[in-house]
């Protein structure tokens, strides 16, 4: 049975390029992940901030690059593109931005981010989350960028609200973490916000 509309973006529209590196200004880019980057995430993952507002943990490098690689995957697959945010000048790891859930037919993904506890409070994840979004609605084409984050999570809620993803609600014990159920707000853009 055919569908009445077209794909808003056709497969190929992410895997027909190499994974690019955005550049997003005061010495922060958007790249993307290497092996190499293993000691570093596992690392960002002692971070108990990290064990309340997510729901995985990271028991070894070795896990971590295991996580890596399926990232390195999810790109050729268009299911999901995760970048790591370092500092531009050293390649110290900052943080992590990704689309996840990409549906490109729908034109639509999912934004997360998170930072390295060193990096908060300076600005990252608003940066980094801003050019994702740039980049995803205005380069790519997608439609619609959903953010989703814990309704306690303050910080997640300034981040989005600072990069232009409008609150439409909140999803009711929508996310199980390891305190319990978290009901969760439902932010988002639209291509033309």
């Amino acid at each position: 049975m055919p569908y009445l509309t077209s794909p808003v973006l056709p497969p190929g529209s992410l895997a027909r390029t190499p994974q690019p590196a955005l550049p997003a200004g005061d010495g922060l880019v958007l790249r993307p992940w290497r092996t190499e980057d293993a000691p570093a995430l596992h690392a960002a993952f002692q971070d108990p901030v990290l064990h309340q507002w997510h729901i995985r943990s990271s028991d070894s490098a070795e896990e971590a690059a295991g996580w890596i690689e399926q990232w390195q995957q999810g790109w050729a697959e268009e299911r999901d593109a995760q970048w790591a945010v370092a500092d531009d000048a050293t390649d110290e790891l900052l943080g992590r931005v990704a689309l996840r859930q990409i549906l490109l037919g729908d034109g639509v993904a999912e934004v997360a981010y998170w930072t390295v506890a060193r990096a908060r409070g300076r600005g990252v994840a608003v940066r980094a989350t801003a050019v994702l979004g740039r980049w995803a609605l205005e380069e790519i084409g997608f439609h619609r960028l959903e953010l989703t984050h814990a309704t306690a999570n303050e910080a997640s809620c300034r981040v989005a609200a600072k990069t232009g993803f409008t609150l439409e609600g909140t999803k009711r014990s929508a996310l199980l973490h390891p305190d319990g159920w978290h009901d969760m707000h439902l932010h988002a853009r639209v291509r033309g916000d």
